[in-house]
């Protein structure tokens, strides 16, 4: 059964239930560390924190040491028994269902959709001044989060339960059944627009919600419902899976035709695109240069020097308190700066970057072979970390051995005593001299996210890098999809090359399918690492041939030319001879497979068992 009726915590220790005792006055003094539910909603400082605390549910973003990347063909996960591969490998089931963020945990969402209901069902009536309009601002906020986690229910599970008020102790039923998925999204919508307008015109502390967050995420919710995905006719000509499942209305749509639904993510999405207060470079009518372009993408990923005009609602982390949200360094950088590799780009995504003239990477150009880091997309620079790619400073205990701070994922020959030809182990690999066990198995290593700065060590130091939960360019992506799929073509370009000529990259000129294709491509290494691609490659439908493909790894070898005689490596085509191939993962690390049964996770065995109401989805 849902958890409704359970108490909140939050962070100031806010209970939402009286303490009532006999009449000694002993017995009923008051708590230190509690506040009644009745003095919450009669006072505003306390009302305003309960909603802040609804906050809580949003964890670390997408801040955690597993990434939501590692269920994707964007990274793999490094290191074991974290329940990653029981997704990825296919053997997800409502017993196991694999690694589950608590961002999208059931409970934990229903949790926070009670607090937020608790909130909305006391501010009906409040017993405080609606100073500044208070009262209005809380309901927005508490409508914007009860929309945002039960968006996150739905993405992942399909349409769930909607639950619109708190339950109190001693009701008649809590069981309850699943609504449809139209019935979910029409909520989630109007809840959307309900805080935005609440929120108009108001201002708001970073990281807290307001009407741009509002209709951002209103965007994003109409985009999927447009999508294969969530058509139950389409999705059951491309998953016999879904073709067999006899609730179909709990997946996707059985009514209305896709192109009104279209309409509507397209308008929702321009409806962002026109506040102006937004958007980050995008009054440009040509490509700016390579370094620019890097240098652009990175300060939208930092959210610094303009770029954070990109950032529309936002998870940030300060030094003050110490997150995993301030680690990401630590977590995903290269083992040779005493980092622990965790989430690493492999082969695959690599090699969707375009070349900086906008054609395909391809293995079987020669050119692109021999020097396949050379002239790609300036995103790939702000956000791979590949071999020879220049970094940060060692730390004083390997500084010695590469002066030169560059990744290190290869083997490498350098000459050994007598002048004997030797081969080792790059410093930021499996075999390196420093912290083996954490080495990338891929060959590659995140960037993006990861600060620059030499000051930050990573390892000792945490990072204030805000978590991006939606961004001005996310909008703009949406909007050319739907573009795309309504026949708009110029449009869709028009927006497309704005992003674009801000990386440095030329414009597209395609049309139809092959616009489409342009396009998806696009949004893949646009949002790179940002926890869109599970979402998109399922509700393309794509899954099959991009979540379900075997992990690439890249190995690499330094052979010295003739003639030469080097003691201490360093990247040098001068001095080196390198070969790079593409090897399939080892299947003893994953062996990754798609099942059809995954578009959707599981409802676990313990939420079904205590709601004999509930339907489960299909192929579990």
């Amino acid at each position: 059964m849902l958890r409704k009726f359970k108490t909140i915590s939050l962070a100031v220790a806010l209970s939402a239930f009286a303490v009532t005792g006999c009449n000694d006055d002993f017995v009923n003094t008051q708590p230190l560390d509690q506040v009644s539910g009745t003095a919450v909603w009669s006072d505003a400082a306390l009302a305003e924190a309960f909603v802040t605390g609804i906050y809580a549910g949003l964890g670390q973003g997408g801040f955690n040491e597993q990434q939501l990347a590692s269920l994707t063909d964007e990274t793999q996960f490094t290191h074991p028994g974290r329940n990653i591969t029981t997704i990825t490998e296919g053997r997800s089931n409502p017993a196991d269902p694999g690694w589950i963020n608590e961002t999208i945990e059931w409970n934990n969402m229903y949790l926070r959709i009670r607090a937020a209901n608790l909130a909305l069902a006391n501010l009906a009536k409040p017993n405080f001044p609606n100073t500044n309009k208070i009262v209005e601002r809380l309901i927005g906020e508490a409508k914007f989060l009860r929309a945002y986690y039960y968006h996150q229910l739905v993405r992942y599970y399909g349409g769930v339960p909607i639950v619109d008020r708190p339950y109190d102790l001693g009701e008649a039923d809590y069981l309850v059944t699943r609504n449809t998925m139209e019935e979910c999204i029409n909520f989630i919508v109007k809840d959307c627009e309900d805080a935005a307008a609440a929120l108009k015109g108001v201002s708001m502390a970073r990281g807290r919600a307001n009407e741009a967050a509002a209709l951002a995420l209103k965007s994003r919710i109409l985009l999927y419902a447009a999508s294969d995905l969530y058509d139950a006719a389409t999705a059951k000509t491309k998953s016999s899976v879904h073709a067999a499942y006899s609730k179909p209305e709990l997946l996707g749509y059985t009514a209305g035709t896709r192109a009104e639904r279209w309409t509507k993510a397209r308008d929702a999405a321009k409806a962002v695109l026109d506040l102006t207060a937004y958007g980050y470079q995008f009054n440009l009518t040509a490509p700016v240069t390579k370094d620019e372009g890097s240098t652009n993408y990175n300060s939208i990923a930092m959210s610094r020097n303009g770029g954070e005009r990109d950032m529309i609602f936002s998870r940030s982390f300060i030094n003050e308190k110490q997150e995993d949200g301030g680690r990401q360094g630590q977590f995903n950088g290269p083992n040779g700066y005493h980092n622990w590799a965790g989430n690493t780009p492999i082969a695959q995504m690599v090699d969707d970057y375009e070349m900086m003239d906008g054609t395909k990477f391809s293995w079987t150009n020669p050119a692109h072979a021999a020097s396949p880091y050379v002239n790609r997309d300036p995103r790939f620079y702000a956000s791979i970390l590949y071999d020879g790619a220049p970094w940060k400073p060692r730390t004083a205990d390997v500084a010695a051995k590469d002066p030169a701070n560059q990744i290190q994922t290869g083997s490498y020959e350098i000459t050994g005593a007598g002048g004997a030809k030797t081969v080792i182990a790059g410093l930021d690999t499996r075999k390196s001299t420093v912290e083996d066990w954490n080495g990338s198995y891929t060959g590659y290593y995140m960037r993006k996210f990861i600060d620059p700065n030499p000051a930050i060590v990573d390892q000792n130091t945490y990072q204030q890098i805000p978590w991006p939960f939606f961004r001005y360019t996310e909008a703009a992506l949406n909007y050319a999809e739907a573009c795309i799929e309504l026949g708009q073509d110029a449009e869709a370009k028009l927006w497309l090359n704005r992003i674009r000529f801000r990386a440095g990259m030329p414009a597209l000129t395609e049309t139809g399918a092959a616009l489409k294709e342009r396009y998806r491509n696009e949004r893949r290494i646009e949002l790179a690492f940002e926890e869109h691609r599970y979402h998109d490659a399922r509700r393309w439908m794509i899954a099959p041939t991009t979540l379900g493909r075997k992990v690439g790894w890249i190995s690499i070898t330094g052979t010295l030319k003739p003639g030469k005689s080097v003691t201490l490596y360093k990247y040098d085509p001068t001095n080196y001879d390198y070969t790079y191939k593409v090897i399939e993962g080892d299947p003893g690390k994953e062996n990754r497979a798609w099942a059809d049964k995954q578009y959707y996770l599981p409802i676990h065995r313990d939420e079904m068992n205590r709601n004999n109401k509930l339907v489960q989805n299909p192929g579990y």
